[in-house]
């Protein structure tokens, strides 16, 4: 692999690969990263405090999730859940309300669970230990990371995507992501540049540096605080690093949905289910599954007059799959309720945990 040496300049004399930093380079590297993050990054509202909860519950809304989208959902979960025992307290149908929308409702899930057992085992601190963080539901190296580092200030590195994709420019990884080899030294890296002042800052200035200036398409090198030391843009491969991991197409996935509803006009109401299902575990929806439209209705508990056709088509596309939905209507729909099973009024949808694809199915339906 390369080197660089103390002074900046590159030690060819070893095998050719991706680049190791040197300590000097390495503070250089640091220091011009808080100096830009101090004069340009983005004032979001979980940067505004150093509560471990706020911090927490903004790390899982982000995984996988704009930061555009996460501010609402951010702000009005904790207007309602604003501490760890208000979040403890609360039941999963009114946490995952909160959630509608959001996708990835495991995380929810999760979060709800992490949270209880903080409030069970610790009275409700977050721990600053890292292994008890770690030892919590839903919480992995990631969000123990930037728990540790933001809320207690503590040298713990992180990795998500925006960062694998810095590090490997910076560094001229080739190794795919996602593969072990690439993840074990994108780690590795993180822990090397994090120690030091400002451990917390330092890792967001990274998170932001990917997100806003070394983004995966056209990045904006020329506004890079730390170009200079960067080997993908010295060798002219800042469009080819990283290097992706290979992707599946999304696997095409034919179910029925079945909208069946009891009373008319302003009395209509919309049947749900609630179930442990892979997908929108813990959610309610309407009947759905594979199979003809009377054994989904059947299997659901209903009983009801069913059309011989669909009344619309929706697709609905998930990280690994495709979904297309045959809806159809089952007008005055019978069944006895149970606490998973019963009918909604419109308004009492935006209390529970509803998917974006129930509220899809029932738009095209009703």
């Amino acid at each position: 692999m390369h080197v660089i040496r103390d002074d900046g300049s590159l030690d060819s004399t070893l095998d050719p690969g991706a680049v190791v930093l040197r300590a000097p380079l390495m503070a250089v590297i640091r220091h011009k990263l808080l100096c830009w993050y101090d004069e340009v990054g983005r004032d979001l509202p979980w940067r505004q405090t150093r509560d471990p909860y706020a911090i927490w519950v903004s790390e899982v809304m982000l995984q996988q999730t704009r930061v555009e989208t996460v501010i609402p959902y951010y702000e009005r979960f904790l207007e309602s859940f604003p501490t760890t025992h208000a979040l403890a307290q609360a039941d999963e149908d009114a946490v995952l309300s909160h959630w509608s929308g959001l996708g990835y409702y495991r995380r929810a899930r999760l979060l709800h669970a992490g949270v209880r057992e903080v409030v069970a085992e610790y009275g409700g601190e977050v721990p600053e230990d890292a292994d008890a963080r770690r030892a919590l539901p839903g919480i992995g190296r990631y969000t123990a990371g930037a728990i540790g580092s933001i809320a207690f200030d503590k040298e713990e590195p992180i990795v998500d995507g925006n960062v694998a994709r810095v590090l490997s420019r910076l560094l001229r990884i080739k190794t795919p992501i996602g593969a072990a080899v690439t993840t074990n030294r994108l780690w590795q890296e993180a822990a090397r540049l994090v120690p030091g002042e400002r451990p917390g800052d330092l890792n967001q200035a990274l998170m932001e540096l990917g997100a806003t200036v070394c983004t995966p398409k056209k990045p904006r090198c020329e506004s890079c605080p730390v170009a200079e030391a960067c080997e993908a843009l010295a060798h002219a491969e800042v469009e080819t690093l990283p290097v992706p991991r290979p992707r599946k197409a999304p696997k095409e996935v034919k179910l029925t949905a079945v909208v069946a509803t009891r009373g008319r006009g302003a009395e209509r109401k919309v049947w749900l289910v609630k179930g442990d299902q892979p997908l929108f575990g813990g959610l309610w929806g309407v009947p759905m599954a594979e199979g003809s439209a009377r054994i989904v209705l059947s299997d659901a508990g209903l009983r009801g007059r069913l059309g011989s056709d669909p009344v619309a088509d929706v697709e609905h596309v998930l990280t690994h799959r495709r979904l297309r939905i045959d809806v159809y209507r089952a007008p005055a729909a019978r069944a006895a309720e149970s606490k998973t099973r019963r009918p909604f009024a419109a308004e009492e949808l935006e209390g529970v945990g509803v998917s974006t694809l129930t509220r899809k199915v029932l738009a095209a339906a009703l």
